[in-house]
């Protein structure tokens, strides 16, 4: 099944000259999103993943999904204050400013093998703080799994010690 034609370009999101990718109409239809599922679970089966990584908040979407197809652990890693426990935290430069992520503090073991999932690759700034704080607990990051790639942003520079898996390029 050709994804791409469930995601909606919306021209000027958030921002005048950005194309956003909207996946919701991906999440409307069950085959779409089931093939979906099945195209981003396929690469990971033999990895020998112990925790899914998921981040907040489009991240939780098929990530969850992900962990319990492949039955293991799920964990949020969130932005400052919504997590209601001990937390480690990550702090990454974005575009203009920093941004801050957190995992619980217990979320990961040492030995636990982690699957990073979210829904785009774009700069790789979130996705090189959430390998930080996997690595911080003593988690090995042994794949990164996208829904989407925004290969024009070269996200993949930020992650260039990770294998990284993702269905769809743009």
């Amino acid at each position: 099944m050709d994804l791409n034609q469930f995601i909606r370009v919306v021209p000027d999101f958030p921002k005048p000259g950005i194309s956003f990718k909207d996946i919701t109409p991906l999440l409307l239809d069950a085959q779409a999103r089931e093939a979906c599922l099945q195209q981003l679970v396929a690469p990971l089966k033999e990895l020998g993943a112990t925790k899914v990584v998921g981040v907040e908040a489009r991240g939780f979407f098929f990530g969850m999904a992900i962990a319990r197809e492949l039955g293991i652990g799920f964990v949020p890693v969130r932005k400052p204050g919504k997590l209601p426990f001990e937390t480690v935290s990550e702090s990454y430069e974005l575009e203009y400013g920093t941004d801050t992520l957190e995992i619980h503090s217990d979320a990961i073991s040492p030995g636990d093998r982690v699957i990073l999932h979210d829904d785009v690759l774009a700069t790789g700034g979130t996705a090189a703080a959430s390998c930080a704080l996997i690595q911080k607990l003593g988690g090995e990051v042994v794949a990164c799994s996208f829904l989407m790639e925004l290969s024009f942003l070269n996200g993949r520079e930020r992650l260039s010690n990770k294998t990284i898996y993702s269905p769809l390029s743009y």
